[in-house]
C-alpha cells in the first residue's frame, strides 16, 4: 500500500473527540473537518487507525481524484486505475458512494459505472471477472463524487469500526459504541476516576466501553476481518504484529456498575460483557435505578433515559425524569452524574443545575450529555438554597445557550 491520503470518517456530532483520539496517536491533522479527519498514512497508519479509534466510523485509502462531469467520464478515468493490483483476482468488490451532482439522478447508476470500470480493467489484465455486490466483508471500494470532482477511495475498515464487535444482542434501540465512546471521553473516564454507575444499562454498551476505556482494550482488538485484509499487498503478519503489541490491564482500579429492571437487558448485557472480555470487571444487577448501589469516593454516575419519541410517551417519563433528579440530589452526592437525552423538555423536570451540556446526535435525533456536579454535604447545591424574594428566580437550563464546541478533558 502506497502512502496517501487517509480520510477518517465519523458522525458530525463526535469529530472534536475523533481528532483527539487521533492526535493521541501521534498523527499530525492535515484537515478537520465536521465529518471527519484527514492524515497521510500507509498500511502502519491504517492497521494503528483501525485497531485503537473508538469514536471512528471507517478509515478511507485515496486511490485517486480526477474530475467528471458525466457518468462516462467517471468510467473511462476510474478504469485507468489498476485494480488488479489493489483487489484479488479471485476476490469480491462492494461499491459504496456519496454522490451529489447534476449528472446522477440515482446514485445506484454511479455506483454501476465505477463497478464497471473495476470489473472491465481486471478481465482485461487478469481475464477474471471479480463478483460484486452489497456485502461488505470484503474488498470495499468508496465513491465520493461531489459536482465534477471524484475521489476514490479502498474503505479498509469494510464494515463500519463504529461498532466494536461484541454486542450480539442490541436490546431495544442501543446507543452506537463510537456514540458512547464519545461521550466518556467528554466525561473524562478513565480508570483513575473512581467508580463509574450505569443505571438504566440496557444492552450494557457505555459500561462495556467503560471497562474497555480503563483496560486499555482497543475497539477493534479482537475484530478477526477488515476491508485492509483483502488488499492484494496485505500480509498477515503486520496484523499480527499489532495485537501482539497491544498490552491490556487484567484488572483495573474502577469498580464498575450496570443496572436495569429489566432481566433480559441484564442478560443481554453480560453476554456482551463477555464477548467483549469484560464480564469479570463489571456488576450487572437487576433492579430500579434509583436502587443502584454507589461506591464511596470519587466516581460518575451516567443514564441514558428514553426520550419519549412517540405521541404520549413524553407525559409517562416526566415522572422518571423527576426520579432522577431525586437520586442524584440523594444518594450521588460528591459524584459527577450524566444523563444522555434527546428531550429538552424532560430534561427540565431533572430539576438540577447543568455545569455543561455536550451537542450529540443519535441517528438523527439532536441530543445532549448533561454534567452535573453533585456536591455533598459540605456544599450545597446552587438551585437548592432559597432564592431571596426580591430576585428573580435563576434562569432554567434549558434557557441558557447551548455550548457548540464540546469540553475536551485530556486522559
Amino acid at each position: 500500500m502506497r502512502r496517501s491520503k487517509l480520510v477518517i470518517n465519523c458522525q458530525p456530532s463526535i469529530s472534536p473527540f475523533l481528532k483527539k483520539e487521533v492526535e493521541d496517536l501521534g498523527y499530525k491533522i492535515l484537515r478537520a473537518e465536521k465529518n471527519g479527519v484527514t492524515i497521510e498514512g500507509g498500511w502502519q497508519e491504517v492497521i494503528d487507525l483501525n485497531m485503537n479509534l473508538r469514536t471512528a466510523s471507517r478509515v478511507l485509502w485515496l486511490i485517486k481524484s480526477f474530475e467528471a462531469t458525466n457518468p462516462d467520464r467517471l468510467y473511462e478515468e476510474a478504469k485507468k486505475i489498476p485494480w488488479h493490483k489493489i483487489i484479488p483476482k479471485d476476490g469480491y468488490v462492494s461499491i459504496q458512494s456519496y454522490v451529489k451532482n447534476d449528472f446522477i439522478r440515482d446514485i445506484r447508476f454511479a455506483n454501476l459505472k465505477l463497478k464497471d470500470a473495476i470489473v472491465d480493467r481486471m478481465h482485461e489484465e487478469n481475464g477474471i471477472r471479480p463478483d460484486s455486490g452489497k456485502e461488505r466483508d470484503r474488498t470495499v471500494v468508496y465513491l465520493y463524487w461531489h459536482l465534477n470532482k471524484v475521489w476514490v477511495y479502498i474503505d479498509t475498515s469494510g464494515e463500519t469500526i463504529a461498532k466494536h464487535g461484541y454486542r450480539k444482542i442490541p436490546f431495544k434501540a442501543p446507543m452506537i459504541e463510537a456514540l458512547a465512546s464519545a461521550c466518556l471521553l467528554s466525561a473524562g473516564w478513565n480508570d483513575d476516576k473512581g467508580s463509574f454507575v450505569n443505571p438504566m444499562c440496557g444492552s450494557g454498551t457505555l459500561a462495556i466501553e467503560a471497562a474497555m476505556m480503563a483496560a486499555e482494550i482497543p475497539p477493534g482488538y479482537r475484530r478477526k476481518n477488515f476491508g485492509f485484509m483483502h488488499i492484494n499487498t496485505y500480509d498477515p503478519q503486520m496484523w499480527e504484529e499489532a495485537v501482539a503489541k497491544v498490552k491490556i490491564k487484567n484488572k483495573i482500579k474502577s469498580k464498575i456498575i450496570a443496572t436495569d429492571w429489566n432481566g433480559d437487558a441484564i442478560e443481554a448485557a453480560r453476554i456482551n460483557a463477555k464477548l467483549a472480555g469484560v464480564d469479570h470487571m463489571i456488576h450487572f444487577e437487576k433492579m430500579p435505578f434509583e436502587q443502584s448501589p454507589i461506591p464511596e469516593g470519587p466516581g460518575m454516575i451516567i443514564l441514558n433515559p428514553e426520550y419519549g419519541e412517540r405521541l404520549g410517551e413524553e407525559v409517562l417519563l416526566k415522572s422518571v425524569y423527576k426520579d432522577i433528579g431525586d437520586f442524584f440530589k440523594q444518594s450521588c452526592q460528591g459524584k459527577m452524574g450524566y444523563i444522555f437525552t434527546g428531550n429538552s423538555k424532560l430534561a427540565k423536570v431533572i430539576g438540577l443545575r447543568t455545569k455543561s451540556r455536550t451537542e450529540f446526535q443519535n441517528a438523527k435525533i439532536d441530543c445532549r450529555l448533561l454534567e452535573y456536579e453533585l456536591y455533598d454535604g459540605s456544599r450545597r447545591d446552587p438551585e437548592s438554597r432559597p432564592s431571596p424574594k426580591p430576585k428573580p428566580a435563576p434562569e432554567s437550563d434549558t434557557d441558557r445557550p447551548v455550548k457548540k464546541r464540546p469540553r475536551l478533558t485530556r486522559k
